[in-house]
């Protein structure tokens, strides 16, 4: 409930009154990773972890409105293509590393028998037991809820009263946990590869030869919605018991001792305010590099936006409602990186298709605050869908998790330079970096994005986590100090924020240009050449090609009669006639 109360009121509010309203906001993988080592610390010492974490969130709003207000945004144009690239990438493995990862994780809960034989099916039985050797744990729980163990009929319990009851399963077809259910987990298998390879499917329909144009972009364009759809009612059909989607059911916290809001200090020492500024200052870099790392990649001029970019009024949006996120106990949000590529994707604008086999030309991106502002506030009303929410099996959510982490990737130019590790030169596409730039040095480049890549990756899965907001910006400075290994005609190309077509159409555009330059300062000297040849009288007869006047098909070309007409052939002739 709390997740969904503070993204429509983050959403809505955000959508309204920001400056970018493409950006979309979302509970990200750094934040997370943030909250999770303030919870283990909170554990730890004994704290409560709501009441710091609303002191750090009351304190990191305070900083992000003084970096609005000192201009600190201006600090984006250090955020180079080197930056982007590394970020957005760690957020899209996070997104797919979660989701195999949730995937994997149903394998535990629905254990699979993997040394089973056949033949003595008939015989494995799981049922379940009083605990042998009961832990303190165990005893304090039937202590506290007065239940006399020996009055219990163990054999005749349900899975889940078993597991209430603190009782252990015995018998050839238990696994840790309960009772062996493979059928459950293969078929959350079957939904989550089927949901993304479906999504994948459905968003290039828009190729296809089938269907009227019309037709082919609505399906395109509500590919997840349409897939989540036909999965769900496909596990209606199988009638599987696969886990499902959890919804509250009543507008209320979720944990009964608590209200809708925080007081910051609450049981902690008041002494906590006041050291809540130190973790406030790694979450005010971390919410800073997020926030405006997001919007540069929303904001990059390959996306032809025509209205401007507002970096302070997006921060000040985001430190206002972090605030009130804060107080109330609910997740912060910020700029969703994959979210905001996914919707960004979702508005381009296409021209239409005339000659057969003519692909369309990317002519901008729908610039508006409408589809946010009904993304979020759909999002709040889905309280009152929780009767049709709940159908929705989990693997088909992580699918899409894991479709949206993929289909982010494409746009990545880092991704791209590792494929030419493996690819032979005759095979590499032409990139425009490939013609200006020695693929030794593309190697390089690229092998420094992946060790700092590797490098987030390993802090963020440490104990080192902490520090984590500190690495994301010391890529700034990596990217800094690589001006000492290249030069900036290099970096111009590999780390240049300019669209590749626009490169590769003004590289064509000088190429032609040196060309006809060549040519017309060869005429030129030609004919002065030729002038101080016919005042002295002396000329020689050079057989040309003449251009045939009998060819009776426009279409038919003669070799002889086109080079005749070259100005590479007439500058050659001036220069015979010279000798």
């Amino acid at each position: 409930m709390e997740s969904l109360l503070g993204a429509s009121m983050a959403g809505v509010v955000y959508s309204l009154f920001a400056g970018q309203p493409l950006t979309i906001l979302g509970s990200t993988g750094p934040v997370l990773v943030f909250e999770k080592i303030l919870y283990k610390f909170c554990k730890e010492y004994t704290l409560s972890y709501l009441s710091l974490r609303a002191c750090i969130g009351l304190w990191t709003a305070f900083l992000c409105i003084v970096l609005v207000a000192t201009d600190a945004s201006c600090l984006v144009c250090y955020v180079t293509r080197f930056t982007e690239e590394a970020f957005a990438s760690l957020i899209c493995i996070i997104f797919i590393y979660e989701a195999l990862e949730k995937l994997s994780h149903l394998r535990d809960t629905y254990p699979v028998h993997t040394h089973s034989k056949l033949d003595f099916l008939t015989s494995y039985y799981c049922k379940c037991e009083a605990p042998t050797h009961p832990s303190n744990e165990t005893l304090r729980f039937w202590e506290s809820n007065k239940i006399n163990v020996s009055g219990i009929a163990w054999e005749n319990l349900t899975v889940t009263e078993c597991r209430y009851l603190h009782g252990e399963f015995q018998g050839p077809a238990c696994g840790r946990d309960g009772p062996y259910t493979p059928d459950v987990f293969f078929w959350c298998c079957i939904l989550f590869f089927a949901t993304f390879a479906l999504s994948s499917f459905l968003k290039k329909f828009k190729t296809s030869r089938y269907f009227p144009t019309r037709v082919r972009s609505t399906v395109s364009d509500f590919a997840v919605f349409l897939t989540i759809v036909i999965m769900v009612l496909l596990d209606f059909v199988v009638g599987i018991p696969s886990p499902k989607l959890h919804v509250p059911h009543a507008f209320k916290p979720t944990r009964d001792d608590r209200g809708w809001f925080i007081n910051p200090i609450g049981p902690n020492p008041w002494w906590t305010v006041l050291a809540a500024l130190v973790p406030a200052l790694l979450c005010t870099i971390l919410i800073f590099m997020d926030q405006q790392i997001s919007a540069v990649i929303v904001n990059r001029k390959e996306h032809k936006l025509k209205k401007g970019c507002g970096y302070h009024l997006d921060l000040f949006m985001v430190a206002v409602m972090l605030g009130v996120c804060s107080v109330m106990g609910l997740p912060w949000f910020v700029a969703a990186t994959v979210l905001s590529i996914t919707h960004v994707n979702s508005l381009k604008v296409e021209s239409d298709c005339s000659a057969p086999g003519e692909q369309p030309k990317f002519l901008g991106i729908r610039e508006q605050r409408v589809t946010g502002l009904l993304i979020f506030a759909l999002m709040g009303c889905s309280v009152f869908f929780t009767s049709v929410l709940k159908f929705i099996p989990m693997p088909v959510l992580y699918g899409v998790f894991l479709y949206m982490g993929v289909s982010s990737l494409r746009g990545i130019q880092f991704f791209d330079r590792l494929k030419l590790f493996w690819m032979p030169a005759k095979h590499q596409p032409d990139f425009i970096y490939l013609r200006h730039v020695p693929l030794r040095k593309v190697h390089f480049f690229t092998a420094i994005q992946l060790i700092c890549l590797v490098l987030l990756w390993t802090i963020k899965v440490s104990r080192a986590a902490i520090i984590f907001p500190l690495m994301v910006l010391a890529l700034v400075f990596v990217r800094k100090a690589m001006d000492l290994c290249f030069s900036k005609r290099e970096l111009s190309f590999l780390d240049d924020l300019m669209p590749e077509r626009k490169k590769k159409l003004d590289d064509g555009r000088n190429e032609a240009g040196e060309e006809e330059e060549e040519s017309q300062k060869a005429m030129e000297a030609a004919a002065a050449a030729s002038s101080v040849q016919l005042s002295v009288g002396k000329t020689r007869d050079l057989e040309i090609p003449k251009q045939s006047s009998d060819r009776t098909d426009p279409s038919e070309i003669i070799i002889l009669d086109e080079m005749s007409q070259t100005p590479v052939w007439k500058a050659l002739t001036l220069k015979t006639e010279t000798l």
